[in-house]
């Protein structure tokens, strides 16, 4: 299924590179190239469930990842008190309800993320 990630306003610039990365990679619907942004032992969090470990993050991208259709558009980028990133996006697609708000809780180490949780 195709994706597309649309900046609107908001320079993604602003982003850590590997946030950055991720968005452009989801964008083009490039799953080798965001498997890759993760760090080996890295869990993401999305639907309610929890994927740990590459064979889980690839069952992830192949799976509910891939389900729908929709564009990202960022609306603001913030700093956690733990260190993390919130990413603010408005997704537009064909999944039920056609449009929603969703927080991107990236934990970084380094060049790479270690954590995304994604959640209204």
């Amino acid at each position: 299924m195709a994706r597309q990630t649309s900046s609107g306003s908001f320079d993604t610039e602003d982003l850590p590179e590997p946030v950055r990365r991720y968005f452009a990679a989801d964008a083009r619907r490039d799953i080798d190239a965001i498997l890759e942004l993760f760090t080996p032992d890295a869990t993401v969090v999305d639907e309610g469930e929890m994927y740990r470990g590459a064979e889980r993050r690839r069952e992830w991208q192949d799976g509910p990842a891939s389900r729908y259709e929709y564009r990202v558009t960022i609306a603001v980028q913030r700093e956690l008190a733990d260190g993390r990133v919130r990413v603010l996006g408005r997704l537009d697609g064909n999944f039920p309800g056609g449009t929603a708000s969703v927080n991107f809780d990236f934990e970084l180490a380094d060049k790479l993320i270690a954590g995304l949780a994604i959640a209204p």
